[in-house]
């Protein structure tokens, strides 16, 4: 889509928004529905398991009849005969229904989990594709929720819910039924406390439904908290904040509790009343059927019978009661979901891209303005420049002048609220992403490597390279030294984000992985400020190397010295507008902001600084 960026994005937590509105978000029982649509790939476990349930049910209602049958016919007549058919008949339904709870609990299990790795791939996929502006509103831990415990009770409910719901509602009716063939008066007096039951059921579902997305939201909370800790321990314990953020997860922690036991409050204030007209229905049985069996208008047999058919009566509404509950959270859970799957995606490539054939480098900027979603003010204002194939451009600027924001226009983690950014002559709006990115290489100042081997991290970007490419790309960016040296060499296994790694070591293989690409254009910010002198050195030798190996077109947020000396162009930024360009001997004549920022923020070259003796 190369529309220019909307003036609002979706949350995590709050419904998709499309050109600025909130779209129109499915309510609960909608989005159930569309959960649903996932069995259509497991129908056949799906309706397995719902026609082994309706084995079970008859079975279950076939046994009281067993029963009577046994008390009426053999016990009342003596006849030893039919109490063996009656027992016989017992064992057989028991079996029966053994293997047929199996098969139901199996088949209903298989279909649910496919459901959920559906789901779950469905979902990952799409945050693997949403905008970068969509992740600068959303918070990860509310995400991870909805990856994980959101589609776990849309699970639940879609794989076996929905199959004990439609058994539930035959048990009941057949059960009704049953109940009436044996004595109708009687039937109708237990019937009557039918509808105090489910009034208060749909009361139930009505209150409970908003709770349980209340318990969504403040799980997510509770995730981001322990996220964002886990993350930042070192800074937390280097401020002495662990009293703070416990009281912080404490807040949050009680939050859920309450929600949770508001929850359970709504449940056992419910769940009582229903259980008390069930047993209104039990003194109805007793009391009148006893007065039948009395009349003869009822056998003893028959009114044990109607008893058990009694407890088949309250064991589905109850049933239904709980998954009322259950759909309830499902439907909580499941809008969540679907307010992540059908976020839109503010860049992506048109119906009618074009795949980019191999860069020379030109880059051009025509007008661009720019200004993140939400925001009021623009971020870029009117910044137009071009860059020849093979030129390195320094960007420097005040504190959010905009220099990151102009760098990730070019690889279109962005689009331009106004304005055309061009590569060779083709806006990026109207590339395939993957043939621009793929071209276009990126070294940040925190290097984020994942957890597998050395060898799997510089390859990232090339999965298919050889063992000698990798090793002549970690040469060059002076990392294959310290590689050698590790304990299994390109194939040490390193921890969560580089965990065992130096942030030198970790810069460098990031380095030769952008390498190993050969990208075209490059981006990268050259800060060494947190590494010591040799380490940065070698840091710096590494990012010359990447710089000008291939006559690559490269833009540098600069940070030291020596970058902006060398620099065939350097754009000075403030305020989200070009203040002055050219380079270094120009600017040092006519630009007297490139002269604050040259003595304020840039620090001296490491290689020079070591050789007047003075530290880097």
């Amino acid at each position: 889509m190369s529309q220019p960026a909307p003036a609002s994005n979706p949350r995590a937590d709050a419904p998709p928004r499309v050109g600025g509105r909130p779209a129109a978000t499915p309510g609960g029982n909608k989005a159930v529905g569309r959960a649903l649509a996932y069995l259509r790939s497991y129908r056949l476990e799906a309706i397995g398991a719902l026609l082994s349930l309706f084995f079970v049910t008859a079975a279950n209602l076939i046994a009281p009849q067993m029963i009577r049958l046994a008390i009426d016919g053999g016990v009342e007549k003596r006849d030893l005969n039919t109490i063996y058919v009656a027992v016989g008949g017992l064992i057989g339904l028991a079996l029966l229904r053994g293997v047929f709870t199996f098969l139901q609990g199996y088949l209903s299990e298989r279909a649910s989990q496919g459901v959920a790795f559906d789901m779950r791939d469905g979902l990952f996929a799409k945050l693997q594709r949403l905008s970068f502006s969509y992740y600068d509103n959303a918070q990860t831990g509310q995400l991870v929720t909805r990856l994980t415990n959101d589609v776990e009770q849309v699970r639940g409910f879609v794989g076996g819910g929905i199959v004990q719901m439609i058994a539930s509602a035959v048990t009941l009716i057949g059960t009704i039924i049953l109940l009436l063939s044996i004595n109708l008066p009687l039937a109708g007096v237990v019937l009557l406390t039918i509808p105090p039951i489910f009034v208060v059921l749909f009361a139930f579902v009505r209150t409970i439904g908003p709770r349980f997305g209340k318990v969504q939201i403040a799980l997510g909370k509770l995730n981001t908290i322990l996220q964002e800790d886990l993350r930042g321990l070192r800074v937390v314990r280097a401020f002495a904040r662990e009293d703070f953020e416990n009281k912080r997860y404490g807040a949050a922690n009680t939050e859920l509790r309450d929600q949770n036991i508001g929850t359970i409050a709504a449940i056992s204030t419910n769940f009582p009343l229903i259980l008390l007209f069930a047993n209104l229905g039990t003194l109805a049985v007793v009391w009148f059927g006893g007065l039948e069996v009395l009349g003869q208008r009822l056998t003893v047999g028959e009114l044990i019978a109607f008893n058990a058919y009694l407890g088949f009566l309250l064991q589905p509404i109850l049933t239904l009661g709980f998954l009322a509950a259950g759909l309830s959270r499902a439907g909580a859970s499941a809008v969540r979901v679907f307010e992540v799957l059908d976020a839109p995606l503010e860049v992506q490539d048109k119906p009618d891209a074009i795949a980019m054939p191999t860069l020379t480098g030109r880059v051009e900027f025509k007008d661009v303005r720019f200004r993140y979603v939400g925001a009021e003010r623009e971020v870029l204002r009117g910044v137009s420049f071009t860059v020849l194939p093979g030129q390195t451009v320094a960007i420097l600027g005040t504190t959010g002048s905009g220099k990151s924001s102009l760098t990730n226009l070019i690889p279109r983690f962005y689009d331009a609220t106004a304005g055309s950014v061009l590569i060779d002559g083709v806006d990026v709006r109207d590339a395939m992403l993957s043939s621009l990115r793929s071209q276009i290489g990126i070294v940040l100042q925190e290097a984020l490597l994942f957890s597998g081997t050395v060898f799997e991290n510089i390859a990232y970007g090339k999965p298919d390279a050889t063992q000698g490419a990798v090793e002549e790309a970690s040469k060059a960016a002076q990392a294959h030294e310290f590689i050698a040296a590790l304990p299994d060499g390109y194939q040490t296994v390193v921890g969560e984000r580089g965990v065992g790694l130096s942030g030198g070591q970790r810069q460098r293989i990031a380095i030769a992985r952008a390498l190993l690409v050969d990208p075209r254009v490059l981006i990268l910010d050259d800060s060494t400020s947190a590494v010591d002198a040799q380490t940065e050195m070698l840091i710096q030798e590494a990012l010359d190397t990447l710089m000008r190996a291939g006559h690559r077109t490269t833009f540098v947020i600069a940070q030291r010295i020596s970058t902006v000396r060398d620099a065939d162009l350097i754009l000075v930024l403030d305020e989200g507008v070009i203040k002055a360009s050219g380079t270094h001997d120009e600017l040092t004549q006519t630009s007297e902001l490139y002269m604050e920022i040259l003595g304020s923020q840039l620090k001296p070259d490491a290689v020079a600084a070591q050789t007047v003796g003075e530290p880097a």
